[in-house]
Parts: structure tokens; sequence; C-alpha cells
């Protein structure tokens, strides 16, 4: 008895009907194409740190108290400190390792380790002076090109700084917020006001390293250091006469212009400095402060009385 072999059906899912098995397996195929990809599931490779010592690809995470990176000396390798960075980085904080002040800004953690470093990346083109950010380099700059972005609503008056702006406002506005406790004087800003109280403390912070004269103020500091140097940075232009403080190349400059804006309301004599004109307001108003101590004469200037006592008092008194 003869038996014909049967090829293997299997029944079709969609359909129910008998297909070959080649059949199924490419019908399986499309079906599952496409379910297979979405399942498939792709393995995340953590991060990881290669060790300087041994080479080994280890994971950051692992890093401990006890597993540090350090060159053969003990020091901190740059490896730890690249990750240091990256961990700081994460967590929106870069400290400073010098003083320990922390910032959420690169840019600006990058501007304060300068201090520390020393370095003024920002050169001016015009004079040479260097500076540890753009924005103070800029704002330099307005020095030379004379602009004056800020100016002030109600008088019109121009500033090189926003800072200088907010101050001139309180000159329209009367308000001087920062009281004295020692003498009660007001004054428009807290800057002002902390000069002001050395006067009552005694303190000069600012030292002279030539001489060691100290002063309460650093400009005052910066005009004394000139002494030393015999410099004279103010130079006029119109005849080449040099100065030692800008106030006085200021009223030099006026000599070549001959503007005289202080004016005499009782007489009408103008004055180039307000000093000369208080000085000859006393003609009319009759007053004599300086006093000599000798004789009690009494004279408009200061420098005549001195004149006075050198040429009279002075000999009375021998």
């Amino acid at each position: 008895m003869e038996f014909e072999e049967e090829p293997c059906r299997i029944k079709d899912e969609q359909t129910e009907e008998q297909i070959g098995e080649a059949a199924s397996r490419r019908n399986y195929s499309r079906r599952n194409y496409w379910h297979t990809i979405l399942k498939m599931e792709f393995k995340e490779e953590p991060c990881r740190i290669k060790d300087e010592e041994t080479e080994e690809q280890i994971d950051p995470m692992e890093v401990t108290e006890d597993k540090h990176f350090t060159n053969e000396d003990g020091s901190i390798s740059q490896t730890e400190k690249n990750f240091t960075t990256r961990k700081a980085a994460v967590k929106g904080s870069f400290t400073c390792s010098q003083c320990g002040k922390s910032f959420t800004n690169k840019s600006t953690f990058k501007t304060h380790m300068r201090i520390h470093t020393g370095e003024k990346p920002f050169t001016c083109s015009q004079c040479g002076k260097s500076f540890r950010d753009i924005s103070t380099h800029n704002r330099h700059m307005r020095i030379h090109t004379g602009e004056k972005p800020f100016t002030c609503s109600q008088c019109g008056k121009s500033f090189l700084e926003k800072s200088k702006l907010r101050r001139h406002m309180i000159i329209h506005t009367g308000e001087k917020p920062f009281t004295c406790s020692q003498c009660g004087k007001c004054f428009t800003d807290k800057s002002t006001l902390d000069r002001h109280m050395r006067i009552h403390t005694g303190e000069k912070p600012f030292a002279c390293s030539q001489c060691g004269k100290s002063f309460i103020e650093k400009s005052k500091l910066r005009m004394h250091m000139i002494i030393h140097t015999g410099e004279k940075p103010f130079k006029c232009t119109e005849c080449g006469k040099s100065f030692l403080q800008r106030s006085n190349f200021k009223r030099h400059l006026k000599v070549h212009t001959g503007v005289r804006p202080h004016m005499c309301l009782d007489c009408g004599k103008t004055f180039r400095v307000s000093s000369h004109l208080y000085q000859h307001l006393r003609i009319h108003t009759g007053e004599k402060p300086y006093k000599c101590s000798h004789c009690g004469k009494s004279y408009t200037q200061s420098s005549t009385l001195q004149t006075h006592k050198k040429k009279h008092c002075l000999k009375l008194s021998k």
C-alpha cells in the first residue's frame, strides 16, 4: 500500500485557509517586521572616564573618596579638574577654588578667575590700558570716543555710565537717603556716606607705598603718588602746559576758550571759576573771614592774611 506524502499545511490566521509552510514564513515576516523594529531595545552605554594610572574606562559615579585622580606628587590631576567642572556644570554652579565664591554662569566664573590670575585680555587700542572683561573695556572706550549714551530726561545732561545717571537724578529729586549717624549729615549715595564716615573713625585705608602716608580716599592717594613719579598726566593741547590734577587742567582750558561762566549779580563782572566769584562777592558783602591771631586784623582772602603775617606780625613777635 503506498501513501502519498502531503506537504505540511498551516492555517492562515487572517483568511483561515491552509497555506504552505514557506508562504507562512513570508507572511509572518511581512506582518511582524515593523513590530520587531518597534520592539527593538537599544542598550545605553554609560558615560566613562579614563583613569590616568590604569588607563581603564570607569564610571564617574563610582569615583568615591577613596578613588581620586591624583598625580604622583599628590596634586590633583587635570582629569579630576575636568571631572569636577563637569559635575559643577550639571549642578549649575561653578565654584572658585581660590576663594570659594560660586557662580551660576560659566562666563561670569571665568571673568572672576582673572582676579586671581591677574589676566587682563581686553586692551584699549587708544591708550594700551587693559581690562578683565569686555564690558569694562567698552565703557572705557567711551572716554576716547566721547560717547555718552545715558541722558537725563530733566536737564539733558549725558553720562558715560548708567550708574552716574542714577546718581545725577537725585539732584532733581532732592533725595538724600543716606544719613551719618554721628553728625546727621545726609548724602545722595552710600559710597559717599562711607567715605564721610572715615572722618569720624579716623580710618585711612589707602597708604602710599613710597612714603607710608595714608589717605581717606583712593583718588587722594592717586593724586599724591604723582609727587613721587613727577608725572603730570593732564596736558593742554593749546599751549603744552601740564597739570597734576584734572580740576586745575579744566580751569586752565578756560583761558584759551575765553569762557567766564560765573557772573556777579551785583556788578556784572564775570569769572572763569566759582571760587574767584565767591572771593569777589566779599567786596559787596563786606565779609572778611580770615582774621590775624596776633593783631586781630581781618581779610577777604587767605593769601592776603598769609602775606600780612609774614610782613608784619611775625616781625613783631620776634
